[in-house]
């Protein structure tokens, strides 16, 4: 089950076991001072606890899915491609909003091409880890 959420705290909390600790991306990285002005999504098992998130901030009229981590336990369950489609349909019945970027870690490059984003750019680090932006059109 995917759905908005105001718990941050649990959205930080999946954030700092998957990019903090599993991946190493220092702290002051990760908290970069824009949670507030985001929309959270929150994913649950089917006991309902929290086992993935992303978000979405917006730059004119394209919203910027960022920040999507699933923990370890809980991956190749779909739920990864569940908060992609989730934010995608947030995106969508927004008025105005004509896009969404992301910016993928390259060995998840043929992940978010599935659900119909297209990498564009040169490749880039981000908090020491590989990255290409991609784009969809909504």
């Amino acid at each position: 089950m995917i759905e908005r959420t105001d718990d941050i705290e649990a959205c930080r909390a999946i954030r700092h076991e998957v990019f903090v600790i599993e991946q190493a991306v220092p702290e002051t990285e990760e908290w970069d001072g824009k949670d507030g002005e985001a929309i959270h999504l929150i994913a649950r098992d089917d006991q309902g606890t929290a086992i993935g998130t992303a978000r979405i901030l917006f730059d004119g009229a394209t919203g910027k899915i960022g920040r999507v981590a699933v923990l370890k336990s809980a991956r190749g369950t779909g739920a990864g491609a569940a908060l992609i489609r989730a934010a995608l349909d947030e995106l969508a019945a927004l008025p105005g909003i004509t896009k969404a970027k992301l910016g993928a870690q390259t060995h998840a490059i043929g992940f978010y091409e599935k659900l119909g984003f297209t990498a564009y750019g040169p490749e880039y680090d981000d908090a020491g880890i590989p990255h290409r932006d991609m784009i969809r059109e909504l």
